[in-house]
């Protein structure tokens, strides 16, 4: 039952329709420096060669054509910068294929020179993409095209290896090449090195690793930085691990490197996400008290955690002290309290938010969508959030596969038999055909304790994606 109206924290108007990329630690294995080695280019010269790499990859794409042709069209004015660029972006698009494609053409072209750089910004998008064995082969094309590796070459090749599924293998590799470093003139651990290797022994869980990195950091005439105790305490946090982070902490306040805004966050989120919000409240009156300013993500991690523990009054409170110290809501800022009042069962008032989202004109994302189903489904109303669906459906909002996921775990737990045939039609409509893996992730969290009617469910499903593969065949 829901619980009696209260008044909506203060109103402010609704989020611009860009949201911000959620706020984190910088990661350390980021400042591996992967440009090429000439002067810093101006802005004009930056907004020029991006829009040249967007020309040329919708050029490829409209035409249909390789990469590789396009840039022959091109190959007057292309040059190393836009091949960056390039990385850089199919990197993103988890078009590594293409990179080696620009990268061959890259070494036909007569203003070509094999340089560290090249190799690092590849290195470091083939492991990003779990590509370890290519990010290898690069490693060694380098040596063979004459080029002597760097410091900055081994942090691209150990991020690689660190992103391999087999982490404790990764780690032992990711040190073999650190030891190998120190007895090299030429590529000497820098505090990026420390940085990356002290942060994945951290998400290991190995603080013997981590003390002993600490201790070398102290032996070397290499300072850590903010980076390097931000990298490890956020590991730490995520894990759980409060009193190994609280160690760091002291670390840091006794080689006299302040906090800045990161610190305090990755302090509150790691307090909030442990329920210590006594601790929490503690490290957030301390950066009122501070030179540093409260962020968004500051006032999104604590409305999001007290939400959790349904503790409305506290994430209310919040809300309404981020508004009166001039902090302008976002649209994640928003979500987090649609989905604090649905786990106070307060539907009606997460439906109010989500309302005055939509009537704002402002463009609502389908995150903002999934929020407010979630609330219907957490609080057992699956009818609701199956209009809810047709709504966002008729106003151009369209779900994603997240969103038919939890819906399906809802309806199969609440048995509604019509909703899930009607979800399993609406997403051959969409074009979206489940498989196993879909229906294994969506039923995971019910494991040995689902009943005998949601294995029906399960198997019917499974039957329903046979026909819909075969009638497709």
């Amino acid at each position: 039952m829901n619980a009696p109206d209260r008044p909506l924290p203060r109103k402010t108007p609704p989020p611009s329709p860009t949201t911000p990329l959620p706020s984190r630690p910088n990661d350390p294995a980021r400042r591996v420096s992967t440009r090429p080695r000439k002067g810093r280019r101006s802005s004009s010269d930056e907004s020029e060669s991006g829009t040249l790499v967007r020309l040329l990859l919708r050029k490829s794409s409209d035409e249909k054509q390789t990469l590789s042709s396009t840039l022959n069209k091109y190959v007057k004015v292309v040059r190393t910068e836009h091949c960056f660029l390039l990385f850089e972006e199919l990197g993103r698009r988890d078009s590594w294929l293409q990179c080696l494609e620009v990268f061959r053409w890259m070494q036909k072209q007569r203003w070509y020179i094999a340089d560290n750089g090249v190799y690092s910004k590849l290195i470091s998008v083939m492991g990003k993409k779990g590509q370890t064995r290519m990010a290898m082969w690069l490693f060694s094309e380098m040596r063979n095209s004459g080029c002597r590796p760097d410091t900055s070459v081994y942090n691209a090749l150990i991020t690689a290896h660190l992103h391999s599924k087999d982490k404790v293998k990764a780690l032992a590799k990711a040190f073999g090449y650190f030891e190998k470093m120190k007895g090299m003139e030429r590529c000497k651990p820098s505090i990026v090195t420390y940085n990356i290797l002290l942060r994945a022994s951290a998400q290991a869980g190995d603080v013997n690793k981590v003390d002993t990195l600490f201790q070398d950091l102290e032996t070397s005439i290499v300072s850590p930085d903010v980076y390097t105790y931000n990298g490890v305490m956020d590991a730490y946090g995520k894990n759980g691990m409060l009193k190994e982070m609280e160690g760091v902490l002291l670390k840091m306040k006794s080689n006299k490197c302040k906090p800045d805004i990161i610190t305090f966050n990755l302090l509150i989120d790691a307090y909030g996400k442990r329920q210590a919000f006594d601790k929490m409240e503690q490290v957030f009156k301390s950066l009122l008290h501070s030179k540093e300013k409260p962020s968004v993500p500051t006032f999104n991690s604590m409305i999001t955690n007290y939400g959790k523990a349904r503790l409305r009054d506290k994430a209310e409170s919040v809300f309404q002290k981020m508004t009166d110290l001039g902090c302008k809501p976002t649209l994640i800022t928003y979500e987090s309290l649609i989905t604090t009042y649905g786990y106070c069962d307060c539907v009606s008032r997460a439906r109010e938010i989500f309302d005055e989202l939509i009537a704002s004109e402002n463009e609502v994302q389908v995150s903002t969508l999934n929020a407010m189903l979630d609330v219907y489904c957490m609080n057992g109303l699956p009818m609701e959030a199956d209009l809810l669906l047709d709504f966002a459906s008729r106003n151009g909002l369209a779900p994603n596969a997240s969103t038919y996921k939890f819906l399906y775990k809802a309806y199969t737990k609440a048995n509604a038999k019509e909703l899930l045939e009607k979800l399993l039609k609406r997403m051959d409509q969409d074009g979206i055909v489940p498989n196993k893996k879909f229906f294994l992730e969506a039923l995971g969290a019910f494991g040995s304790s689902q009943t005998r009617s949601e294995s029906r469910n399960g198997s019917r499903a499974n039957a329903l994606v046979t026909q819909q593969s075969d009638a497709k065949t």
